[in-house]
């Protein structure tokens, strides 16, 4: 039977996982600044790049003055990313974009709940803003399942997207948008429908990026279940802590799995449905499609969450099993020993006038009764099962 990082090895050949980068390599220039902006493009109301890397200011008036009586939007839009940007860092964004204060307080600081929230613009520029929150996942590869393992890494993706700029915010080690800014510029049309066009494509990256995720933990609880149910199963063992051990810890990932994707049903909802001016009917069709692919995520999720609470009890089972029929092993001993306990205890009291005591085959005869009862007592034992 192969080990556990052979089986692992053969699922990764059979079921590939395209790796992603752990950074913006789209745009691997970070500002001369040394700030936490990651990239800033400016972008045509035809979707392309109107210019290389730009200042924010440069990027932001090279769009609204190309809308010039157009309106907002009119002229394309400013697509800027951020990695963990400090308070003093995103002052000054703040006041550009007029952004309101309670969203930028969710930007700043991660552990936010998925949501996403609709305000008017600070700056009177603009109109209407949207805010928006998605929790990032990524599976951290591990060649064995313990006790500690750490399975599901999480960080955060903010986004607020007005008429002519968007704004995406990165916290985390992963869920780098490189892969999706690519995408994009590569089908301009696409791009053409402005900032929601980027809201809709992090949040499909998002939903995809729980996809794979979901398909790596149930290899684990693949093997997890391979290993309860083996014929020489550690609980059989004595290890049974050990794999009850493992189950919990990956319970508890599971439950920061379904952290991040379960609130992100109403999110999702209000993108596909809500009409505003910053989503059109058409792009509100791909939310949709967007909340079909989370639906699957957490139905996948409460379907782990059963199965190992099955495992779990199956495992009890087989270790509450293994200690009755070790109870019934020693009961089965105490009962052999029981014999020759009783009759020596018999013949060892001492009086004087006890029958068979001045006989000369006393003492084989009752080393013959002492044999010939432990050997049928273990011989019933067996054909019982007890031994």
């Amino acid at each position: 039977m192969p080990t556990v990082p052979v089986v692992r090895s053969l699922r990764r050949v059979v079921r590939p996982r395209l790796p992603r980068p752990s950074v913006d390599l789209s745009h691997p220039v970070r500002s001369p600044l040394g700030t936490s902006v990651v990239s800033c493009v400016a972008y045509d109301s035809e979707g392309t790049r109107l210019m290389a890397e730009c200042g924010i200011e440069e990027a932001l008036a090279c769009v609204r003055k190309r809308g010039g009586d157009s309106g907002p939007g009119g002229g394309g839009f400013v697509w800027i990313g951020l990695h963990e940007p400090s308070e003093a860092e995103f002052e000054g964004i703040t006041e550009l974009f007029g952004l309101h204060p309670l969203a930028v307080e969710n930007a700043i600081e991660p552990h936010q709940r998925p949501k996403a929230e609709w305000f008017g613009s600070h700056s009177g520029f603009g109109g209407e803003m949207m805010f928006a929150v998605f929790k990032t996942v990524s599976y951290v590869e591990h060649e064995e399942l313990t006790t500690s393992s750490e399975v599901v890494d999480t960080g955060e993706i903010v986004v607020f997207a007005g008429t002519d700029f968007v704004i995406t915010v990165r916290h985390g080690r992963h869920g780098s948008l490189g892969p999706v800014r690519e995408a994009l510029e590569a089908d301009p049309e696409r791009l053409a429908q402005g900032p929601a066009a980027v809201l809709h494509a992090v949040a499909d990256q998002v939903v995809d990026d729980y996809l794979l995720v979901a398909d790596e933990v149930q290899t684990d609880i693949d093997d997890l279940e391979s290993a309860v149910f083996a014929p020489q199963a550690p609980s059989a063992r004595g290890g049974g802590a050990f794999e009850t051990g493992r189950i919990h810890q990956l319970k508890r990932e599971l439950l920061e799995l379904k952290r991040a994707t379960q609130p992100l049903a109403r999110p999702l909802e209000l993108l596909s449905s809500r009409p505003n001016r910053l989503i059109d009917a058409e792009i509100r069709k791909y939310f949709r499609d967007v909340a079909d692919h989370l639906v699957r995520v957490t139905d996948q999720i409460a379907s782990f969450d059963a199965l190992l609470d099955s495992i779990l009890q199956a495992h009890l089972a087989q270790v509450s099993t293994a200690q009755n029929e070790g109870m019934r092993k020693i009961s089965a001993w105490v009962a052999i020993v029981a014999v020759p306990t009783m009759v020596c205890g018999i013949y060892g009291m001492n009086f004087d006038h006890m029958p068979e005591l001045d006989w000369v085959f006393g003492y084989p005869l009752v080393l013959v009764v002492i044999v010939v009862a432990c050997v049928a007592m273990y011989r019933a034992f067996r054909r019982n099962g007890w031994l």
